[in-house]
Parts: C-alpha cells; sequence; structure tokens
C-alpha cells in the first residue's frame, strides 16, 4: 500500500522481471542504467552496459545530460536538453521510468537521475531497490542486446521548490529558513579528511548543517532501509521532516539520496543544492566554510 501512495518511489527486482518477462518494458515503462564510475575505474557504458544490462534497459548519461557550460559537476541541464535527452531515450511524460545504476553498494547515481526526473516535472519514477547487484544476485534476466527505443516527445517543466541555488543558500546561512542535511562521508563533512576527488577539494561544511552520510540509509545488502529506520535515522540527527529541508552533497548526487529517504516518509519536497560543496568551496567567503 505504501508504494502506491508514495508514487512508487522504490520498485522491487522481482517486480521489474516480472515486468520484463510479460514485455511491459516499452512506451510505458522505460528502465534506464544511470551508472557512472570515475573513468579511470570503471567504463559505465562501453563497458558494463556494452557487456550486460537489464532487458530493454536505456543507458541514460548523465555526463550528458547536464549543463555543458557549468564549472561544476553534474548541474541540472535546461528544460529543452533534458526534454531533448530523454525523448530519444523513449519517455514521454506518461511513461513509467526506473532508474538503477551498477555500483557496488548497491544504489549511488540512480537516485540523481530520479531526482532530475522529478525536478523536471515527472510523476512516475522509480529507483530499483537493490540496484544492478542485487538484479545479478537474485538471477533475474540480464543482456548484452542494446534496444532502440522508439523516440517520444517529453515536456520538461522546472519545479524550482526541489532546487536551491548558492544564492539562497548563502541567504539561509542567516536566516535559517530551511535545515541542511550533508551527505558527504564525516570526515569531509567534519573537515578531518581531504576530499580526493576534484583534485583534492578541502573539506569542511555549510554553516548549520546537519551530516547524514548517504549510506546510513542502506542496508548491508544495498537496499533501502525500512521507512521506521529511516523516520529513526533523521529523529536522531535532530531533522524535522515536518519543515522545510534541503539536501547538500560534494555535487549534488549522494544528496538526492536524503531526498528519496525523506520521500519514502512522506516528504514529497525536499530541495537539492545542485551545486553543493564544490560550488560553495570555490564561492562563499571562508567564515562560511566550517571546518576542525
Amino acid at each position: 500500500m505504501a508504494q502506491k501512495v508514495l508514487g512508487r518511489a522504490l520498485v522491487t527486482a522481482k517486480w521489474l522481471s516480472e515486468a520484463v518477462r510479460a514485455g511491459r518494458v516499452g512506451t510505458s515503462l522505460r528502465v534506464l542504467d544511470a551508472s557512472w564510475y570515475p573513468p579511470q575505474e570503471r567504463d559505465a557504458r562501453q563497458g558494463e552496459f556494452k557487456e550486460r544490462h537489464i532487458p530493454g534497459a536505456s543507458f541514460f548519461d548523465i555526463e550528458e545530460c547536464r549543463d555543458q557550460s557549468s564549472p561544476y559537476d553534474f548541474m541540472l541541464p535546461s528544460e529543452a536538453h533534458f526534454a531533448d535527452y530523454v525523448g530519444r531515450l523513449g519517455v514521454s511524460n506518461d511513461t513509467h521510468v526506473v532508474v538503477y545504476d551498477g555500483d557496488e553498494l548497491g544504489t549511488f547515481y540512480a537516485p540523481r537521475a530520479w531526482w532530475m526526473f522529478r525536478a523536471f516535472g515527472h510523476k512516475e519514477v522509480s529507483v530499483l531497490n537493490g540496484g544492478f547487484k542485487n538484479w545479478v544476485k537474485e538471477g533475474h534476466p540480464v543482456t548484452a542486446e542494446v534496444s532502440q527505443p522508439t523516440p517520444a516527445v517529453f515536456k520538461a517543466k522546472l519545479n524550482t521548490d526541489l532546487l536551491k541555488t548558492f544564492e539562497e543558500m548563502m541567504q539561509n546561512v542567516g536566516s535559517l529558513r530551511f535545515q541542511v542535511v550533508d551527505s558527504r562521508p564525516e570526515g569531509r563533512f567534519r573537515g578531518t579528511e581531504l576530499d580526493q576527488g576534484n583534485g583534492g577539494l578541502e573539506s569542511g561544511h555549510i554553516p548549520g548543517a546537519v551530516n547524514i552520510p548517504f549510506h546510513s540509509f542502506l542496508t548491508e545488502t544495498g537496499h533501502e532501509k525500512s521507512i521506521e529506520e529511516i523516520q529513526q535515522i533523521f529523529r536522531e540527527k535532530k531533522v524535522d521532516l515536518s519543515k522545510p529541508l534541503t539536501a547538500t552533497c560534494r555535487k549534488g548526487v549522494t544528496a538526492c539520496h536524503i531526498a528519496l529517504a525523506a520521500y519514502l516518509c512522506g516528504k514529497r519536497d525536499v530541495a537539492v543544492y545542485d551545486g553543493s560543496w564544490s560550488e560553495w568551496v570555490r564561492r562563499a567567503p571562508p567564515r562560511y566554510k566550517v571546518s576542525e
């Protein structure tokens, strides 16, 4: 029942494999692999997706579907860019989209794709609970066959309530109009551990932010924890889900895990600070960078 009420923020591997076997992947159901890895480590598209993926899936390239002109990684593209990109993947406004990725944790980039669809006004989008890792582990079908979806028309309308800018984050340091949760590892949040990505970014956090590392919401197997466990995590960190909340991280990716976790608890309006720490560390005055 809860899944239905939440517009299916998560779907199980069993549900999706039944849909695949029944031949339901098509105009009304699209499956997207949103994997991304550092290029020197793994090749998400040419290597892994081409070798094996969920039958009927298309590759959702986060490198292509972003604002190419921004100095920051993975910033949201324009409405027109997003609409054109997902339309070419066969996604219309009536399509149920299921996103997954191949990360060892179970889920890493899929919540970012989930949030992007929601930010551009799409209602029916779900994350595959447990990701590709558990799909394979449970013995569901995989293929190397790359399908060619029939292009569709997607109309994108950015919902600015789900997005925060640098300027809004700066104002909030003084006004505290919304709570801020940072999903990075504790060492990077506290400033005790250098962020090796981005050529070694100084670490620390936005004043007033609370730290909940994103993997806190995942079980050891890589599935989302239960709603009760997620609520308890937010309670322990004194995050009030009845009040405005914005998520941040290093580059706007794992912040989307916070948005997904809160959504599962019935809170649908968590905003993501798209530039996140990568932008903040370059633009905020030194007194606005808290570090031990």
